[in-house]
């Protein structure tokens, strides 16, 4: 029998869990830097899908700082799915299903940020993919994937969720492949390091699941990840329903936060990333 995706759950359960709301906030805070030193007005998320938890709200926080936002889809389901959810948000979007990541649906120089996270290793041909995000941007061009020596994803690949690196391209966590895309294409790097970087290691999966594939069996510990007690949704902090969420979540970003070189952090980091400006950007 087959096991539905993931991200059908998701376009109507908003619990993400804690590791996903956490992820989002400090992308969230990435992204008002770019807004705020880079002008950012146009957006181009493409593709939407990467993150765990809910699909296509990466872009949330960019359209709530007034940009223009465009996000890019190949599984109808689940952008009819994305549409409903930022309509619910009141947020203004544009979206647009497109199957072929190597031929973006847009001119050259329409954006000033293209950008996608941790959704490279999704695609048949992420390099034309990588292209074509530089080709459509006139300023910056922002990708982020997981984080390969991190532990958490060491212990997703060998002990708890081996089937999973079936079904992915792993050449596109080599943050080294990915710059040498770029850079043939014209990019200057302006930006890299780490995101993403809690207290807990980055398995893609609820706490209590992790426990049962380790078989780990403890009703103390299963009872502190479950039940209505373990609830988080970053819809829920988006909608007003939770105001003081980011508040809770973000007392957890020390590391994040803390003023030492990021190849320092690499080894509890889940997701490097790179930015860059484009040719056209003078």
């Amino acid at each position: 029998m087959m096991t539905e995706p993931a991200w059908k759950k998701y376009l109507t359960d908003y619990n993400e869990g804690l590791g996903v709301v956490y992820e989002r906030f400090v992308l969230n805070d990435y992204l008002d830097r770019l807004v705020d030193e880079h002008g950012v007005r146009t957006v181009l998320e493409a593709p939407l899908y990467g993150m765990a938890g809910v699909s296509g709200i990466n872009s949330v926080r960019l359209a709530q700082r007034g940009c223009d936002v465009t996000l890019v889809d190949w599984e109808d389901e689940r952008l009819n799915g994305v549409t409903r959810i930022w309509r619910e948000l009141n947020l203004p979007a544009r979206f647009v299903l497109h199957s072929d990541f190597a031929h973006l649906p847009f001119e050259d120089d329409t954006f000033d940020l293209a950008w996608e996270w941790a959704g490279l290793w999704y695609l048949p041909d992420a390099e034309s993919l990588l292209r074509e995000l530089v080709r459509v941007s006139r300023k910056l061009v922002f990708v982020a994937m997981p984080n390969n020596l991190q532990v958490g994803y060491l212990m997703r690949k060998y002990l708890i969720d081996r089937p999973f690196f079936d079904t992915v391209d792993e050449r596109w966590v080599q943050m080294r492949r990915i710059k040498q895309v770029l850079r043939g294409a014209g990019v200057r790097f302006i930006d890299q390091g780490v995101l993403d970087v809690p207290p807990w290691p980055d398995t893609v999966m609820p706490a209590a699941e992790v426990l049962k594939r380790l078989g780990i069996r403890s009703k103390k510990l299963n009872a502190q990840f479950t039940g209505d007690g373990w609830s988080w949704s970053t819809m829920a902090y988006y909608l007003g329903q939770e105001p003081d969420l980011r508040d809770r979540v973000m007392k957890y970003a020390w590391l994040d936060r803390a003023p030492v070189p990021w190849q320092l952090k690499l080894i509890w980091a889940h997701h490097r990333y790179v930015l860059g400006t484009v040719a056209s950007d003078g």
